[in-house]
């Protein structure tokens, strides 16, 4: 890297001299400090690619300086250069984070060999940083996390419709993040700087959608003390989002109609037409041409949502995006929460891509929410997941094993599980396999002492006290009373 900057730091001025008339010889850019204080200051003025310095310096020394180089976004790159009495100090400092060390007097030849090799160091990791944000700006958009070719695709089209003032319709199960997509292509349009509204059309009660959506005047109904604004009217110039368009009623779906057709509307109860500059971006988590068959959506009102179509895929139907969205939740959630979670285990990890994710994103994006919360080490393990991601999946046969860490013996019915229930039985089954020692039945049910100690209090489970004893490890009974008798 000719011109690389350099700064060389050192506290005797013939040194910093004779390493600058080298260093600048094979075209690098150089500047001196006479000190680690002094290089701190100089290193927050303005960038340098690498800090040559000498380790033992007075006030803040080399050791000390790479500490605080180390801090920096990227780090800032360091060599040290020591005597061999202090070798040990330089083995210290490269456990720490520095590049390489030199030992005095130093070589020409190996002085310029390690440079090069910091330089090509500095090259591969700005290539790299390079690489990761054009691969983070091809695989997220605000948020919005994959890298599986249909949501390649999703993206594609919100490149693509953004800028424009066309009517979006969103297709996709509950929690796929239909929202978080309408606010993102909000947020890349022109109108941007302009409110974004969002209605949930199945939350609404019937009676009130319309007045809601299109506003009311005083005394249109009971209750209409004054006149209120509908959100087309608070979304003037910006965008409206009316989430599960197909729960609307039919009356409503033909009123909203007419509102795409002309961009005029009238209030609940008003006479006056009222123009309207808005976008709309509808949802709805059915099939919209079954809906059209089952009579529920407006044939013509799918035609003019459907102006531009954008089918966002289940969770299960993309499970190679798991672990980048569990990486973005655990950074997400350590931050809010305060927990330093640097990671999710092997076996986790598995369950995770496993569990077949009926609430798609956003019930992963609460599990590991959930998972962080609950951990007690630095990673996420599997028996801090809930329990219908551990035990998904189970025989439909019961499988009876009574060696340590076998499976229990579980019998599904044809109704299907409620997974308390099951944790329950799963729990006490463990306890009874255990004598009733928590420390040998969390292990074999994979959780931690502290977990299970929980969960007992949780379900409240107790010992028999009156057909087996008390072992001091269970903690679950508590020993009689004995009075002692005096002298």
């Amino acid at each position: 890297m000719q011109g690389g900057r350099i700064l060389v730091v050192d506290d005797e001025g013939p040194q910093r001299e004779i390493l600058r008339t080298i260093l600048s010889a094979e075209g690098y850019s150089v500047e001196t400090a006479s000190g680690g204080g002094e290089a701190v200051r100089r290193c927050q003025e303005k960038p340098f690619d690498l800090v040559l310095t000498d380790l033992r310096m007075p006030g803040t020394d080399g050791l000390a300086l790479v500490e605080r180089l180390m801090r920096d976004d990227p780090p800032t790159l360091v060599i040290l250069t020591t005597a061999y009495g202090s070798l040990d100090s330089a083995e210290q400092a490269l456990k720490k984070g520095a590049f390489d060390y030199l030992t005095k007097p130093l070589e020409r030849e190996e002085l310029l060999l390690t440079v090069k090799r910091a330089f090509e160091r500095i090259q591969l990791s700005r290539e790299n940083r390079s690489l990761r944000q054009q691969v983070e700006e091809r695989f997220r958009i605000e948020g919005i996390v994959g890298s599986h070719f249909r949501m390649q695709e999703v993206f594609e089209k919100i490149r693509k419709v953004s800028n424009s003032n066309s009517t979006v319709l969103l297709i996709g199960e509950s929690g796929t993040g239909k929202e978080l997509i309408a606010r993102t292509v909000h947020r890349q349009s022109l109108r941007k700087d302009c409110p974004f509204i969002a209605v949930n059309c199945a939350a609404i009660p019937e009676s009130l959608l319309e007045s809601e959506i299109f506003g009311h005047e005083r005394g249109a109904f009971t209750g209409a003390v004054d006149r209120r604004a509908g959100c087309f009217e608070l979304a003037s110039g910006g965008t409206i989002f009316l989430d599960e368009v197909a729960e609307m009623q039919l009356p409503i779906q033909a009123k909203f109609l007419r509102v795409l057709q002309g961009e005029t509307f009238r209030r609940v109860g008003g006479k006056q037409e009222i123009d309207v500059d808005v976008r709309v971006i509808a949802a709805t988590n059915r099939d919209p041409v079954e809906a059209v068959k089952d009579g529920i959506l407006r044939e013509d009102l799918f035609y003019r949502l459907n102006v531009v179509s954008i089918v966002i895929p289940p969770l299960r139907e993309r499970s190679t995006d798991i672990p980048q969205l569990v990486e973005y939740f655990i950074t997400k959630h350590s931050e809010s929460t305060g927990k330093p979670i640097g990671g999710i285990s092997n076996g986790a990890m598995r369950l995770l891509l496993n569990y077949h994710w009926p609430g798609n994103v956003r019930q992963l994006e609460a599990v590991v929410e959930r998972a962080i919360l609950l951990s007690e080490g630095p990673e996420i393990k599997h028996y801090d997941l809930p329990i219908e991601v551990r035990f998904f999946d189970l025989p439909a046969q019961p499988v009876a094993s009574s060696a340590p860490g076998g499976k229990f013996a579980i019998e599904i019915p044809e109704h299907g599980i409620q997974f308390e229930s099951l944790e329950r039985d799963l729990i006490v089954q463990a306890m009874e396999r255990s004598d009733w020692v928590i420390t040998k039945a969390a292990r074999l049910l994979g959780m931690s002492y502290r977990t299970l100690q929980y969960r007992l209090e949780k379900f409240q489970i107790k010992r028999d006290t009156k057909t087996a004893p008390t072992t001091p490890e269970s903690g679950l009974t508590e020993q009689p009373s004995q009075q002692k008798g005096g002298m």
